[in-house]
C-alpha cells in the first residue's frame, strides 16, 4: 500500500483525511430549507401570474370573437351585441362596488379587533391606533352607500 498523498487543491482538510466525507449537519440543513422555500414560493408566484394572464387573454379573445360574429350575423345581432356589452359593464361596476363594501366591512372589523387587542395588551392610549383601519373602513362604506354613482 502506498501512503496517502497530500491534496492537490487548497481545501480546509489539506489532505489530512482524504478518505472521509463531510456529513451535512443540522446547521447546513437549516440554511438550505429557507433557500428552497424562498425559491419555490417565487417560482410558484411567477407561474400563477403567467397562467392568470394567459387565461384573461383567452377570455378576451373569445369574447371579441363572439361579439364580432353576433354583430356580423344580422341587424338585430348588432343591437344584441351592444346590449351584451352594456350588461357586462353594469355587472363589472356592481362587482367593484361589492368589493369596496367587503373591504369596508373588513377594515371596520380589523379596527374594532385591534382596539380591543391593544387595549387589553398595552392600554387605552395605544388602542386608539386601531381607529385608523376602522375609520378607513367607515370611509369606504360611506363612499359606497352615499357618494358613489348609482348603478343603472
Amino acid at each position: 500500500m502506498q501512503p496517502d498523498l497530500h491534496a492537490g487543491c487548497p481545501t480546509r482538510r489539506m489532505g489530512k483525511y482524504p478518505g472521509k466525507e463531510e456529513i451535512m449537519g443540522p446547521g447546513t440543513v437549516a440554511i438550505f430549507v429557507p433557500i428552497v422555500l424562498f425559491v419555490s414560493l417565487f417560482t410558484f408566484l411567477v407561474f400563477a401570474v403567467w397562467f392568470g394572464t394567459r387565461q384573461r387573454e383567452r377570455e378576451a379573445f373569445y369574447k371579441s370573437e363572439t361579439l364580432r360574429r353576433i354583430s356580423e350575423s344580422s341587424g338585430e345581432g348588432a343591437k344584441a351585441a351592444i346590449d351584451l356589452l352594456r350588461e357586462e359593464e353594469r355587472l363589472k361596476r356592481i362587482k367593484a362596488r361589492e368589493g369596496v363594501k367587503i373591504g369596508g366591512v373588513v377594515n371596520v372589523g380589523v379596527g374594532i379587533g385591534l382596539v380591543i387587542f391593544l387595549w387589553a395588551l398595552v392600554g387605552p392610549k395605544v388602542a386608539l391606533c386601531g381607529l385608523i383601519p376602522g375609520l378607513v373602513g367607515v370611509a369606504l362604506l360611506v363612499y359606497v352607500y352615499y357618494m358613489a354613482a348609482p348603478v343603472e
